[in-house]
């Protein structure tokens, strides 16, 4: 399935995992931050007025914190001097038993879908931009199985830990409202998945 075919609420999807990928990558410039700001609400269909919820929060965040303030919050939560006070590494957050490495995972499976890092990109393939984007990309495939395996692996078992870490970061205000949006998103996606 090519991206012109994607069906709205796809495309919708890829949008999201793009946003979390970029916000999660680097703090926002001012231009993502006034994109968010006047971005429109989101109707509360069914159960999911929380994520229309998380969503408004988000977008009032970004129209309440300047370039300065969102990269001072991330270097101090994510990058630190020494040890980041929350490792962005999706790895960090699962239970791992002995014979578990989620890392050598994920490059298993990205090499099975001729996927791979890039030379010019530092971080490892466990970060929680590049596991985004890599859901961007299978969403945008349109492979359903591909995308709901991705995820039960390499998502799911990381997203609450890494959000709870996120929302208890001191010092933090709009990253907090990255983190109750993604677990908002991750919740709906793992409910979809569930039900397949």
């Amino acid at each position: 399935m090519s991206a012109q075919a994607l069906t709205a609420e796809e495309q919708v999807r890829a949008n999201f995992y793009a946003l979390l990928a970029r916000l999660f990558y680097a703090p926002p410039d001012r231009e993502l931050l006034d994109t968010l700001s006047a971005a429109d609400e989101i109707a509360a269909e069914g159960g999911n007025q929380a994520f229309a919820l998380a969503w408004r929060d988000l977008t009032r965040a970004a129209a309440a914190t300047d370039p300065e303030t969102a990269r001072e919050e991330y270097e101090e939560a994510f990058v630190g001097t020494g040890k980041a006070q929350v490792s962005l590494y999706t790895a960090a957050h699962m239970t791992r038993g002995a014979s578990h490495n989620p890392l050598v995972e994920i490059r298993g499976f990205l090499a099975m879908h001729g996927l791979g890092r890039m030379e010019s990109a530092h971080e490892p393939e466990d970060h929680v931009a590049a596991v985004c984007d890599v859901m961007r990309h299978l969403v945008s495939e349109g492979d359903a199985a591909a995308q709901r395996a991705f995820f039960l692996a390499f998502i799911q078992p990381a997203a609450a830990s890494l959000c709870d870490a996120i929302d208890e970061c001191p010092r933090v205000s709009f990253y907090r409202a990255v983190a109750f949006f993604a677990r908002r998103f991750f919740e709906i996606e793992h409910v979809a998945f569930d039900m397949e």
